[in-house]
């Protein structure tokens, strides 16, 4: 199956899409996302929509969206909400990490004004 997520103009995810991989594929037997955007497009009579193919197994762009999620052009991946403003990505885990690491005690929750786990 092939998923593909629909981004607003703020290209936040809005909707997320399953299809069959036969109708992504070209002439040759090649998966295209043009293809599935085209298909996409179609289907829901949106020809402007923006549409970016992701993957449940996370193997392309990142990993694979949720509504809410962002999408950045530049890194060509999906992002899941900042939780924070203090907190920043942690590439080698893919997450949102606290500005002071982690907490000891799971019952915790950040608190933004103090910026500790209460």
């Amino acid at each position: 199956m092939a998923h593909f997520a629909k981004l607003d103009t703020d290209n936040i995810v809005t909707e997320i899409v399953v299809i069959e991989n036969a109708v992504i594929r070209d002439h040759l037997g090649d998966e295209q996302e043009s293809i599935g955007i085209s298909f996409i497009r179609n289907l829901y009579d949106e020809p402007n929509a923006v549409w970016k193919q992701c993957s449940y197994n996370h193997n392309i762009r990142g990993h694979y969206p949720d509504i809410g999620w962002t999408y950045d052009e530049d890194d060509d991946k999906f992002y899941p909400p900042k939780p924070y403003n203090s907190w920043v990505w942690n590439n080698d885990r893919y997450c949102w990490d606290s500005p002071i690491g982690d907490p000891t005690d799971e019952r915790v929750t950040w608190n933004e004004e103090t910026g500790d786990w209460e």
